[in-house]
């Protein structure tokens, strides 16, 4: 969905339950890396944080699920959200990703635990509390921005 903000500047509008389902999968897939240390698994999630950055979270490949698979089946009134801040927080995960991927091409297994262990917190908090690290983060970073 597409509205305008005050400065009159379009805004995409996101069902706002979507992110916390992605985050959800996000937080499996991390457990899995983490599990594995296996640099195929974290280069997978490291593709759909970039899916979501480039293409916006409707368009990700979580969000694709998402919209089709489990949206049709939930009911009552669909609560809607700017995506600027969950886009900017699958910015700050997939450099985590990218970071523990690059740890894990060159056998550094310190950085590829601790990068992905960041990412599987962040993403963890969302999905079970519906806390958002990285838009709040977002957030901080406008409040910043326009003071100035």
């Amino acid at each position: 969905m597409l509205t305008t903000n005050q400065s009159n500047k379009p805004v995409v509008l996101i069902d706002a339950r979507g992110p916390r389902y992605s985050a959800a999968i996000t937080s499996v897939v991390l457990a899995l890396a983490l599990i594995t240390e296996s640099s195929y698994v974290i280069g997978f999630q490291f593709a759909v944080f970039l899916s979501a950055v480039l293409f916006g979270l409707r368009r990700s490949i979580y969000g694709f699920i998402y919209r089709n698979l489990i949206q049709p089946r939930l009911s009552g009134p669909v609560p809607s959200e700017d995506q600027r801040a969950p886009r900017f927080a699958q910015l700050i995960g997939a450099l985590f990703a990218f970071v523990a991927l690059l740890g894990g091409v060159t056998g550094n297994s310190a950085v590829f635990l601790i990068a992905t262990s960041f990412a599987l917190g962040a993403a963890f908090l969302n999905a079970a509390f519906g806390f958002c690290l990285g838009c709040q983060i977002y957030l901080i970073l406008v409040r910043l921005t326009k003071r100035s």
